[in-house]
């Protein structure tokens, strides 16, 4: 251990000490969800029909296209490796076979939402999830964004962005997706420890995401951002502190600094962890205030959760102007009423309803083929769910809401605050009359006061493990 990483330890343990992180770790750190949305998807009860989703689309569509336009998220699930610490929906497979049927599927469904705007949208953002976008070729890339564009407005200031993995990102894709008009490349490093790559099954060296970065670069990018996830099997101080220094190496624009979620009820990938790899509450912890000191030092600005810029991305100016956003693509540096999600396991959002399309491939694609929305569950929301849903993203987004007169006379709001005693009492949040604060000190507990007002948590909490730990 080095000497820099052995002192910040002891100063942890002496932290913990003086102000009884450890015992606060310990107390707050219970399943929860990290709130892309409010209700979270396993408390999504109303689903609306398909002619109800249609109206809700409609209706959201005719009243925020022309001022806000539309975000579009596109998932593509296809990856030609397991990695066993991934949470996401994926499809493993080395055939590139299906990237054609996929893409015509995608266009299919697009389809249908274009016939229920009746006019063309104006796409303000596009964002392409996985899976691993980067598994389909430049060419067939080219081709499902242009079938999406075909009968849609590019807004001129429109941000498109895309997930990549260093493996596979070639120039030919940095290139045909700049000249389309991406910008924004999110590439997935994890870890930059070899250890830690084998045992989570995702091995790219430095060399490998500094060849990307360089590329991005001189082809015009302007963000690049770069995953880091802590809490990883066999993780360490020293090889978090490492990672991060080369990661400062190569200074990306962003960094997300997702806390590992172990739900292997879920992903069974995860039971090849043996427990005695998987840091400590109290290490893990540790791992977040090393990222969060070392980011700092070198001129990151923490935003929101789990995210830290420099001060000239838009992602912190848009914190600074309190005009962040989160949705299910995570943050944004503004607002869209309508989110279109194309593809399996896509989430779509009218800001008054959700969906979220079927997870497996050949079902989305059987769907789409007999001309329906392929979703298999949502929610519509109540005024209830709207006033809460407001609260919950001003909280994850600026770390603090305002109240208004009518919110004290709301009963979920009201046995919200009085559930906030303890957390106030521990110094992670500040009421004042009309207004509630997350402290510096609760800033690693946000999912925490989040679910003080999530009704539906505390009226039917599930019986089995559905959420990750909140910290």
């Amino acid at each position: 251990m080095t000497n820099n990483t052995s002192k910040l330890l002891d100063n942890s343990h002496k932290d913990c000490d003086e102000l009884k992180t450890e015992a606060l770790v310990t107390k707050y750190n219970v399943p929860g969800p990290r709130y892309t949305s409010y209700p979270t998807v396993p408390f999504w009860y109303d689903s609306p029909t398909e002619a109800n989703w249609k109206s809700l689309v409609k209706a959201s569509f005719d009243a925020s296209n022309t001022q806000d336009g539309i975000s579009l998220y596109i998932h593509l699930p296809f990856c030609s490796s397991l990695c066993t610490y991934c949470g996401c929906t994926t499809r493993i497979t080395v055939n590139h076979e299906v990237e054609s049927p996929y893409i015509v599927t995608l266009l299919k469904e697009w389809q249908l939402y274009l016939d229920t705007f009746e006019e063309k949208p104006n796409i303000k953002e596009i964002h392409l999830g996985g899976g691993t976008p980067t598994f389909f070729s430049a060419k067939n890339l080219q081709i499902l964004l242009e079938g999406i564009s075909a009968n849609a407005i590019l807004a001129p200031d429109a941000v498109l962005g895309f997930e990549g993995h260093p493996k596979n990102t070639t120039k030919e894709h940095l290139q045909t997706l700049y000249d389309l008009g991406f910008r924004r490349v999110s590439l997935g490093i994890q870890d930059f420890d070899p250890r830690v790559q084998l045992i989570i099954n995702r091995i790219q060296p430095y060399e490998m995401v500094e060849e990307v970065s360089k590329n991005a670069r001189e082809i015009g990018y302007t963000s690049i951002n770069f995953d880091l996830v802590f809490g990883l099997p066999l993780q360490t101080l020293d090889s978090v502190d490492e990672t991060i220094r080369q990661v400062n190496q190569l200074r990306p624009d962003r960094i997300a600094f997702y806390s590992y979620a172990h739900i292997p009820w879920l992903k069974p990938s995860q039971r090849s962890f043996a427990p005695e790899t998987l840091p400590s509450n109290a290490e893990k912890r540790a791992l977040y205030e090393l990222g969060k000191m070392r980011f700092e030092e070198m001129g990151y600005k923490e935003i929101g959760m789990d995210h830290f810029a420099l001060p000239t991305d838009p992602l912190y100016q848009a914190s600074q102007s309190r005009q962040l956003h989160r949705n299910f693509m995570g943050y944004s540096p503004f607002h869209t009423q309508l989110m279109v999600g194309l593809g399996a396991s896509s989430i779509s959002d009218s800001w008054t309803g959700f969906v979220q399309n079927v997870k497996k491939v050949e079902e989305y694609e059987a769907l789409v083929e007999q001309g329906v929305f392929p979703f298999s569950k949502g929610h519509q929301l109540s005024e209830q769910d709207l006033i809460l849903r407001q609260h919950i993203l001003n909280l994850m987004c600026q770390l603090s809401t305002e109240w208004s007169p009518d919110d004290f006379n709301n009963p979920a709001i009201y046995k919200g605050l009085k559930k906030l005693a303890e957390m106030e009492k521990d110094g992670l949040v500040e009421r004042l009359s009309n207004r509630l604060i997350i402290t510096e000190k609760g800033r690693p507990y946000v999912r925490n006061v989040c679910m003080c007002f999530d009704e539906y948590l505390w009226k039917k909490r599930p019986d089995t493990s559905i959420f990750s730990q909140t910290i």
